[in-house]
């Protein structure tokens, strides 16, 4: 019989919302990912992502 792995979800979380006019270009973005990625990791542009938004976190909480 095999076993299952503990299973363990991550302490946080986060939500974001697009407005229906956006989500062309999200979907975009989406197909198009592994472009930017290969000159900015996702973290780096994540935090850059918040701070254009106003949104404040402390970076050591968000990768825990």
């Amino acid at each position: 019989m095999r076993r299952r792995a503990a299973f363990a979800g991550q302490t946080g979380y986060g939500a974001l919302r697009v407005s229906p006019s956006h989500l062309p270009d999200v979907v975009e973005y989406i197909r198009r990912q592994d472009e930017p990625h290969r000159k900015v990791t996702f973290q780096e542009e994540f935090v850059g992502f918040l701070k254009r938004q106003g949104i404040a976190d402390d970076e050591r909480s968000i990768w825990e």
